[in-house]
């Protein structure tokens, strides 16, 4: 006999557990399956947005969160070809949303704060689901152990090769022929740093520095892809320190590079989902649905796949427990008839889900593809173009899209 479930969802990343604790906190349990045998720590930090913790707050992790991680008050960029600082943009503003906040936030700091708030045994470690097949009004969900867990809902958090979007009929996410090189260092003292996002744009390069607390800096440098590069770390860190080699890169930030651990320096290719195809793919089928990188594989210019993640989390719990927790039907009826009204239910909540996020993945994967075409251009004109005229738009552009609430995780 297969396992039975209400809820599974497809991997333990940012939109999985935010997911589940979403559920939870609206008094539904869910099963979450994690391929690892722990939490998957990949990537080091990332970059939270006004957007993001509107989010971390709906979930009621928000504060615990901003105790360990520095407030950034303003983003600067500056030209590694002429030396000028391109643009200078102030966090401290107003959005129509309240405040902007902006922080770097420890990935593995989050996934524990997220996971640590769930029921013990929410988590299944080494559990990778190889496919998935339609049982009546439920889906059978087959693991590589061969185990099987039969599910009222499924809904897939398993990242850029996801088994879930694939079954739901989208294509493997595209490359785009560039690369992250991305690092992590912790001093044994204070750093120095003032908490600022500071950038550095060369020719086919831009490359960032935000730290996090006192003693840790995550630094990111994307590039044009190189196979050989991709699995040796010092040939990256001499990569990346060639990049940032000339005079008008100060000292302190080569020795942030200068200082990383070989064990803490990682390159991935960037992918990303070609926009039309969310415009007319199935976002939810049935009683199955994608989130976080399953949905919306972006490149991380405008740093907001994490944050989109936590936001798919929000909203997909909100319109899966309204379908869940709606009156039940008279309990008179035939058995077969209540499930069939359960499973148009969580069909209705999850279209709802796709409906909310749909044009918000649209608009985040087009404008951080854009973005990243400008701001790491190699030609003159290109350079001289993204120095001289957009830099000030680009910087601002990364705080319109992050001015956005997915609301509270209560509905009506």
């Amino acid at each position: 006999m297969e396992e039975v479930q209400d809820i599974v969802i497809v991997g333990a990343g940012i939109a999985g557990l935010t997911t589940s604790l979403g559920l939870q906190r609206l008094g539904i349990r869910s099963l979450v399956l994690e391929s690892s045998d722990s939490l998957r720590v990949t990537g080091f930090a990332l970059t939270t947005w006004t957007n993001a913790w509107k989010a971390l707050d709906a979930v009621g992790i928000g504060d615990s969160l901003r105790q360990q991680h520095k407030q950034f008050y303003a983003n600067l960029s500056t030209s590694t070809v002429s030396g000028v600082q391109t643009a200078a943009m102030s966090f401290e503003a107003k959005g129509k949303h309240g405040d902007h906040e902006v922080r770097c936030v420890n990935r593995k700091l989050l996934l524990e704060a997220l996971a640590k708030e769930l029921p013990s045994g929410t988590i299944r470690f080494s559990s990778k689901v190889v496919s998935i097949e339609i049982s009546g009004f439920c889906k059978l969900v087959h693991l590589a152990d061969g185990t099987s867990l039969k599910t009222k809902v499924l809904i897939g958090c398993d990242g850029v090769n996801s088994v879930v979007a694939k079954w739901l009929g989208f294509k493997a996410p595209t490359f785009t022929g560039r690369a992250a090189i991305r690092g992590c260092v912790n001093f044994k003292s204070n750093h120095g740093f003032e908490p600022k996002f500071f950038q550095f744009f060369g020719k086919a390069f831009r490359s960032g520095f935000l730290p996090y607390d006192d003693n840790g800096v995550y630094w990111f440098l994307t590039s044009n892809e190189d196979k050989e590069r991709e699995d040796d770390p010092i040939k990256m860190k001499q990569f990346v320190l060639s990049k940032l080699g000339n005079e008008y890169v100060p000292d302190e930030i080569k020795a942030v590079v200068e200082n990383t651990e070989l064990d803490s320096i990682i390159s991935s290719p960037l992918r990303y989902r070609h926009p039309w195809e969310l415009l007319w793919g199935n976002i939810s089928k049935q009683n199955v649905c994608v989130a976080g990188d399953a949905l919306h594989p972006m490149t991380p210019d405008i740093g907001q796949g994490g944050c989109a993640a936590l936001e798919d989390g929000v909203v997909l719990a909100r319109c899966l427990a309204g379908a869940l927790l709606k009156e039940q039907s008279d309990e008179t009826k035939e058995k077969g008839d209540r499930e069939r009204e359960e499973y148009k239910r969580i069909e209705m909540g999850l279209k709802k889900y796709a409906k909310e996020r749909r044009w918000r993945s649209i608009d985040l994967i087009s404008t951080a593809y854009i973005v990243g075409f400008v701001q790491q251009g190699d030609r003159k004109v290109t350079t001289f173009f993204r120095d001289n005229i957009l830099a000030a738009f680009l910087a601002g552009l990364m705080l319109k899209r992050a001015d956005f609430d997915c609301g509270k995780l209560s509905f009506s």
